[in-house]
C-alpha cells in the first residue's frame, strides 16, 4: 500500500476538503424533506433498498440503536404500509422485515427528490463553465475509485462483533 506521506500534499488536502464536503453533503441531503418521514425511518428504508430483507436485530445494529428503538421506528413504518415484517422460515422466532412496493416506491421518490434538490442548486449556484469543470472533476474522481491504484485499508472490525484484529 502506497506511503500516505509519499502522497503530494495538494492530494493530503484535496482528500480532506473531499471527505469534510461529503459529510457536509450527505448532512445537507437528509434535510431534503421526505414527506413526513423521521431520518430514522428514512434511513431504515434506505438501508432495505439498497441491503435487502433484514432482521429487527440486524437492523438496530446497523444504525446504531436498541433493538427495542427500531422495534418502534419499525411498528410506525408497518403502519404507514412501507414494511412488512413476516415470520422467518429459519426461526420462528425472527422476523423478516421487507420493503412493501409502497415502501420502494417511497424510497425512489425521496432519491428523485434530492437528486432534484441538488440539481436546482448547482443550476442556480454554478454557471455553465463552473458546471463543466464540476463534471470534469467528477469523472476524475470515478477514475481514482475506479482505478484501484491504491487499495483501502482494512476495515476496523465492528464492535461486539467477537472478532479482534490479527496480531
Amino acid at each position: 500500500m502506497p506511503d500516505e506521506a509519499a502522497a503530494p500534499p495538494a492530494a493530503h488536502t484535496a482528500a480532506r476538503d473531499l471527505l469534510v464536503l461529503f459529510r457536509r453533503l450527505r448532512k445537507r441531503l437528509r434535510e431534503v424533506p421526505s414527506s413526513g418521514l423521521t431520518p430514522s425511518q428514512t434511513s431504515v428504508l434506505l438501508r432495505l433498498d439498497k441491503d435487502g430483507a433484514s432482521s429487527t436485530t440486524l437492523l438496530a445494529a446497523a444504525e446504531g440503536v436498541r433493538p427495542q428503538s427500531m422495534t418502534a421506528v419499525l411498528n410506525a413504518l408497518e403502519e404507514t404500509g412501507l414494511i412488512r415484517r413476516s415470520p422467518d422460515p429459519e426461526d420462528g422466532r425472527r422476523q423478516v422485515v421487507t420493503l412493501t412496493e409502497a415502501g420502494a416506491e417511497r424510497v425512489a421518490g425521496g432519491r428523485e427528490a434530492r437528486q432534484d434538490w441538488l440539481t436546482v442548486a448547482m443550476a442556480e449556484r454554478l454557471d455553465a463553465r463552473q458546471l463543466a469543470v464540476v463534471n470534469e472533476a467528477l469523472a476524475l474522481l470515478g477514475e481514482v475509485v475506479e482505478g484501484g491504484a491504491a487499495e483501502p485499508p482494512p476495515s476496523p472490525p465492528r464492535r461486539g462483533s467477537g472478532t479482534r484484529p490479527a496480531p
